[in-house]
């Protein structure tokens, strides 16, 4: 599996360069991401524009992988999906449990808004 890091101040974007996501790729793409919660940068936008297809069990793994940076108080948005991709998850009822935007510039500014809420939530 190929990916593209870009860490930005608040947040990493990483950017999967195959064109097909399987269950053994994202098993992998799931190690790799799931590191990053050990960083002092936690924040996390997977930029999938490059993807044109995955199987249900990759897309599975990218929900649980969501969720695992949620429950850690980190952000995790997935941006640019193809309409391929997008119709897919949408067919397996998985679209709907994902943040997800249509381009990255959105994705950023979800995690800003995100990290704003989270600081402000601590503050009480």
């Amino acid at each position: 599996m190929q990916v593209k890091t870009n860490t930005k101040e608040r947040f990493h974007v990483i950017t999967v360069t195959d064109p097909a996501l399987t269950a053994d790729m994202a098993a992998e793409l799931s190690d790799l991401l799931l590191a990053y919660l050990q960083n002092d940068v936690k924040n996390l936008i997977l930029n999938l524009k490059e993807l044109q297809s995955l199987d249900e069990i990759a897309a599975e793994r990218l929900v649980k992988l969501q969720q695992n940076f949620y429950e850690k108080n980190s952000s995790f948005v997935i941006c640019e999906l193809q309409k391929s991709v997008e119709d897919f998850l949408d067919s397996v009822n998985l679209l709907e449990v994902m943040n997800t935007t249509p381009t990255e510039s959105e994705a950023m500014d979800i995690v800003q808004m995100e990290e704003i809420e989270r600081e402000f939530l601590n503050e009480e």
